[in-house]
């Protein structure tokens, strides 16, 4: 059996599980593949990989090119870079592991501080011989809108009253109830958009969420406003994100995701002072990635024995 493990980075994806326990031939990739004939190049003869989250897309053209591929193990119970419908048609069974979402919430809370007293620029200051550079805002009293309220924005959310904060959360089929549950009031995307002091992303991408907030949106926000997106790129219009922070209808954006990852070395973003980037690491911690790589080897021994425990549908 050869197993490819995909887009690690780090280069840490061994340290993390016994995948000599599989008796197979084990190959690491830790650098992104350019599109999808490089995919199928590079994956010809594999008969199992293990993705990484969606950092690699199998569209069908890719899965019918990989005739030996029995086994896509994907991190996570959720991908939509995965056609499953095409993998099924192949013969490629689909399965994921665990997942746990705290790490994201963490992230959050992380970019929402650093926003808020301006981390990225005092840093730089004090790195480079310098001192105070510019005057942060303090979070008490002030207003967390929350775009979906599922189990990482109603964290996020619980969070956000520990600092003092007024909660507003809507989503499609939020409730009043479930709003009030987790400390949130519901209200009206409109009212959210122009009451929120900071707006934290966290619902899925979809046809319905792709495209989310776009230009009418950011302009209903307060030029105070911060935005933060740990959820998905494309569920905020790129292109007038861009042209919003650089005319500063919102004050800031802080991101963990973005249309096109990893961010290209020239992309406008990595040149606004009002832009907080990460790289796409609301996932990326010790236990999690433990999770991740220990539940892919037992998916791929349970496939070994003829039997699946993660299937992915």
């Amino acid at each position: 059996m050869k197993i490819a493990i995909l887009d690690d980075y780090q280069q840490v994806a061994l340290t993390f599980a016994d995948w000599d326990s599989l008796g197979a031939e084990v190959r690491v990739f830790d650098r992104p593949f350019t599109g999808p004939d490089d995919v199928v190049r590079g994956l010809a003869g594999f008969d199992v990989v293990v993705a990484m989250r969606e950092r690699t897309r199998f569209p069908a053209e890719v899965l019918d090119a990989l005739p030996d591929l029995k086994l896509l193990v994907s991190t996570g119970l959720r991908n939509a870079a995965i056609d499953l419908a095409a993998a099924r048609r192949a013969g490629v069974v689909v399965s994921g592991t665990g997942y746990d979402g705290r790490s994201t919430v963490e992230l959050t809370w992380a970019l929402i501080l650093a926003a808020a007293r301006n981390l990225p620029a005092e840093f730089r200051s004090t790195r480079e011989g310098g001192w105070q550079v510019g005057v942060g805002t303090t979070l008490q009293g002030k207003t967390l809108g929350v775009l979906g309220l599922g189990d990482v924005g109603a964290a996020v959310a619980r969070i956000g009253q520990a600092f003092g904060m007024n909660i507003l959360a809507w989503s499609r089929s939020l409730t009043p109830e479930r709003a009030t549950a987790h400390g949130a009031t519901a209200v009206t995307r409109e009212e959210l958009l122009e009451r929120a002091d900071v707006l934290s992303i966290h619902v899925v991408l979809s046809r319905q969420t792709r495209g989310l907030i776009g230009a009418g949106e950011l302009a209903r926000m307060k030029p105070s406003a911060l935005l933060v997106n740990t959820s998905r790129g494309p569920i905020v219009d790129e292109a007038a994100l861009l042209d919003a922070l650089r005319r500063k209808v919102i004050a800031a954006a802080a991101l963990d995701v973005f249309d096109l990852e990893p961010l290209p070395a020239d992309h406008p973003l990595r040149g606004l002072d009002n832009a907080i980037l990460t790289p796409h690491i609301g996932y990326v911690a010790k236990e999690l990635y433990t999770t991740f790589y220990r539940d892919a080897v037992e998916d791929i021994a349970a496939f070994q024995a003829g039997e699946l425990i993660r299937p992915m549908d």
